[in-house]
């Protein structure tokens, strides 16, 4: 098992960061199965107010408390500001939802200690591991 298929299955909170609160959005499915299968969603958003029933907050540093999991749905060029508010975060893992994609800030988050998924589609991953 990796270190983030081990993380998935710990974590209990989820910022989702560029979630939209258009149904037909990918970032809209995905937050919605998180919830539904117990994860604690926070949307993250300056356009939106709440998404999914949950508070909607302008940026990773506007949420109090922890988060487990950061999920991206912005476009690569997006991703370092948004590792770096991650570590300040202490999260444990950034997840790059499928299509985007930032090496530099990969090895940023990695070399801060936590785990990172690039490319790939945490619904999918999620339902892989059964």
């Amino acid at each position: 098992m990796t270190r983030a298929e081990e993380i998935l299955r710990v974590a209990r909170t989820v910022a989702v960061v560029g979630l939209s609160s258009k149904r037909f959005r990918p970032s809209y499915g995905v937050a919605e199965y998180l919830k539904m299968v117990g994860y604690r969603i926070i949307p993250i958003n300056p356009c939106e107010t709440e998404v999914l029933g949950e508070k909607c907050y302008p940026d990773l540093d506007a949420v109090p408390g922890a988060v487990d999991i950061v999920d991206i749905f912005r476009r690569s060029e997006f991703v370092p500001e948004i590792v770096e508010a991650a570590i300040r975060k202490r999260a444990m893992l950034i997840w790059m939802q499928e299509g985007v994609i930032h090496e530099a800030a990969a090895r940023r988050a990695e070399t801060a200690g936590l785990a990172v998924v690039m490319d790939r589609c945490i619904l999918k991953e999620h339902r892989a591991m059964g």
